[in-house]
């Protein structure tokens, strides 16, 4: 893992959390602020997927592209 990488999954990671906790401490009668953190962390949950995908797919182009020796 690179150190961007690890940067972007704590980041990611403490928003996770945040949402979570946002979420508990959130009172039942503000039912509107829970669509709202749950929205933003289900669209934060998938562009982190399509990402985290893309940098999958970049790895195995490279490595397919790596010469072993014999």
């Amino acid at each position: 893992m690179t150190k961007q990488t690890k940067i972007l999954a704590g980041v990611l990671a403490g928003a996770a959390l945040g949402a979570v906790v946002a979420l508990v401490i959130a009172s039942d009668k503000d039912d509107e602020l829970k669509g709202k953190v749950s929205d933003w962390f289900c669209e934060l949950l998938d562009s982190s997927k399509d990402k985290l995908s893309t940098i999958k797919d970049t790895v195995k182009d490279k490595l397919a592209n790596v010469k072993v020796p014999s």
